[in-house]
């Protein structure tokens, strides 16, 4: 089974300009995903896109076997990610001269996942038979009990009631907060279309502390408070 790890940085960022490369625990945020990575021991490489040099610099240092210079095209604000993964795995087959099986992207902004988790997510979709696998936290808000839907009126209501409505959270559905730490794809599910939802889809569960997704600096400053504690 050949393994491809993907981690995609842009280098424009709004809420924390520089946070691909800004120091977390006394190295660049970007090292964490990649250090994760090299320590689950499942990869035949690593590989960092960037459309930032830095970045790519950056990802060198920290161990990354493949740097892939992403087009402006593709890297844009509005620039989804799945043809941005797409772009690395088939930049890095035609450099390697092979096909991948599975291909796990780690989002650089969540530098608190541990290598177990990788390896739980990948275990997931090899064990299980599924396309794809993504990773998310117990949700903090159920759609059945607190979650509202505003509708067209204004007016408010549960966003999935059903009829009769459960009476104790431990008897309705558990519901998930994806966190964006870990996506698992097995290479044609990834290449058949940019849905991630998938038939067959399924969630490996990580804990809240460790489902931080840096988008502003107050995330920043929760993930170097949880870092420290460990």
């Amino acid at each position: 089974m050949k393994r491809l790890c993907t981690i995609l940085a842009r280098g424009g960022s709004k809420g924390v300009p520089g946070k691909n490369i800004r120091l977390l625990g006394g190295k660049p945020l970007i090292a964490h995903s990649i250090e994760q990575a090299l320590a689950s021991g499942l990869f035949e490489a690593i590989a960092v896109s960037s459309d930032d040099e830095a970045i790519l610099r950056a990802g060198e240092a920290a161990g990354a076997d493949e740097l892939v210079l992403r087009p402006a095209a593709l890297a844009g604000d509005k620039a989804a990610k799945l043809p941005g993964i797409h772009h690395c795995v088939e930049e890095v087959e035609r450099r390697r001269g092979l096909r991948f099986d599975v291909i796990a992207d780690l989002q650089p902004t969540s530098p608190l996942r541990v290598a177990g988790d990788i390896q739980g997510a990948v275990a997931l979709l090899e064990e299980s038979g599924a396309p794809n696998v993504i990773t998310g936290a117990p949700a903090k808000c159920s759609p059945y009990f607190s979650l509202v839907e505003e509708q067209g009126d204004g007016t408010v209501g549960l966003s999935k009631p059903v009829d009769p409505p459960f009476t104790r959270r431990q008897d309705a559905p558990r519901t998930f907060d994806m966190n964006g730490s870990i996506y698992v794809w097995r290479r044609a599910a990834l290449f058949e279309s940019d849905r991630l939802f998938k038939t067959g889809t399924r969630l490996y569960e990580m804990p809240e502390a460790r489902s931080v997704d840096i988008d502003t600096e107050l995330d920043f400053a929760f993930a170097e408070f949880l870092m420290g504690q460990g």
